[in-house]
């Protein structure tokens, strides 16, 4: 079952697809080509009438997943996960913590105005890293994740900016992010976001 650990440092993944046993080498432009398609429709406003929460999440999964691992996408995770040192809870209390994330981020937008201020960077912060945290889903999760934030992104008004860490730095910086978002710290994730946000705007000027 895709998921349940995280493979030793240069180990090959394998998953269990409608095309056969793919590596994740193999998988990822599939993959791509289902993100670039969902992508497209958060641009062209396809979920604006639905609400940002959990049975969206699940929707993204669903999108980019069902017809290569039908058994399992688009449904919260039923096997005990690690992401490098973080043990992500239990899959029996993924449903209800995916509930708890969805009610206190309704509660953080509806106290966003869309300036970017230290409440909107914890917001966004918070949107990020206790998703990824949870790690709901067997496999796919970060790519969910940024799907998730080009969402909230559009819905704020908020420019595309780059989700992906660029250079060797860059990844330091935010798995170590990701680490204190683990422990509800969010200032190193929103000192993340502050950054996207001053690049994109150098890379537009």
């Amino acid at each position: 079952m895709a998921g349940e650990t995280t493979p030793p440092g240069g180990a090959t993944r394998f998953i269990e697809t409608t095309r056969g046993l793919l590596s994740y080498t193999q998988l990822a432009p599939l993959l791509a080509e289902r993100v670039l398609h969902v992508e497209s429709a958060i641009a062209s406003e396809t979920f604006a009438p639905r609400s940002l929460d959990a049975d969206l999440i699940l929707c993204f999964h669903s999108e980019i997943a069902r017809d290569l691992v039908p058994d399992w996408a688009g449904r919260w995770r039923t096997v005990e996960v690690r992401v490098g040192q973080h043990q992500p809870p239990l899959p029996n209390r993924v449903p209800m913590l995916m509930h708890d994330y969805s009610e206190d981020l309704r509660v953080r937008m509806e106290n966003v105005t869309g300036c970017q201020d230290d409440l909107l960077l914890e917001t966004l912060a918070f949107a990020e890293g206790r998703l990824l945290s949870i790690h709901p889903f067997n496999d796919f999760n970060g790519r969910v994740t940024r799907l998730f934030l080009r969402e909230l992104l559009r819905r704020l008004n908020l420019p595309p900016v780059d989700l992906v860490p660029t250079d060797a730095a860059g990844e330091i910086a935010y798995f170590a992010a990701l680490n204190a978002g683990d422990n509800l710290n969010w200032k190193p994730l929103m000192n993340i976001w502050e950054l996207r946000f001053e690049q994109f705007t150098e890379s537009t000027s």
